[in-house]
């Protein structure tokens, strides 16, 4: 009962934190997706780049979150403001699984449908646009799904710099060792993961087997 009286009390703020970090994933997904897409689809192309694209984003990945944002700190346009420093730490974790699945995805494509398309004279935009990328629309969509959910949990950690979001009751509560204020920023930070891992899964399943 106390936790459900302080969620009810503290609704106000809850409400304008869970914004905050909506803000910060969906503003660094669509980054990632503008930059992975892109680049996996390079990669594709151009193989040569793919040790030093996927290693590079894969290092990233193995880089603990707190201390990435303290990379970045120093840096001249992004550590001046927590956001920009924020969004760009979500960024750059997010592009892994984007990169990885849009070029898995395009190569996984039957070479026999590859060969049918160029015989019908298409160009290598058209293949791409008209053939590649539909049939592969659905493994790009799960790493895009993966992406989305490890942002919404990493997003979290933004709050320790001032970024916002629902990591503030989480260290709040920690600073305090009150369950019920890292449940209310846990809590909705959980539910919204879930949720973008549904509403994308059934996205995805629609795309893989139309």
């Amino acid at each position: 009962m106390n936790t459900l009286r302080f969620f009810w009390s503290n609704q106000a703020q809850i409400y304008e934190l869970t914004l905050e970090h909506l803000e910060l994933v969906a503003i660094s997904m669509l980054l990632a997706v503008f930059i992975g897409l892109p680049l996996g689809i390079l990669l594709t192309r151009r193989p040569r780049f793919r040790k030093v694209v996927l290693g590079g984003a894969t290092v990233v990945q193995t880089i603990p979150s707190l201390a990435l944002f303290g990379f970045l700190l120093p840096a001249p346009w992004f550590g001046g403001r927590a956001d920009r420093l924020a969004v760009t730490a979500l960024t750059l974790y997010a592009l892994l699984p984007i990169i990885q699945n849009t070029y898995a995805g395009i190569t996984g494509v039957d070479p026999g449908i590859r060969e049918a398309a160029r015989g019908m004279g298409m160009t290598d935009l058209q293949l791409l646009f008209q053939v590649e990328l539909p049939l592969a629309f659905g493994v790009i969509l799960a790493g895009i799904r993966v992406a989305t959910v490890i942002t919404v949990g990493v997003a979290t950690i933004a709050a320790a710099i001032g970024a916002g979001g629902l990591g503030e009751f989480i260290f709040r509560g920690l600073a305090m060792v009150d369950n019920r204020v890292i449940l209310a920023g846990a809590l909705p930070a959980a539910l919204m993961a879930l949720a973008a891992e549904f509403f994308l899964a059934r996205l995805e399943r629609r795309f893989r087997y139309a």
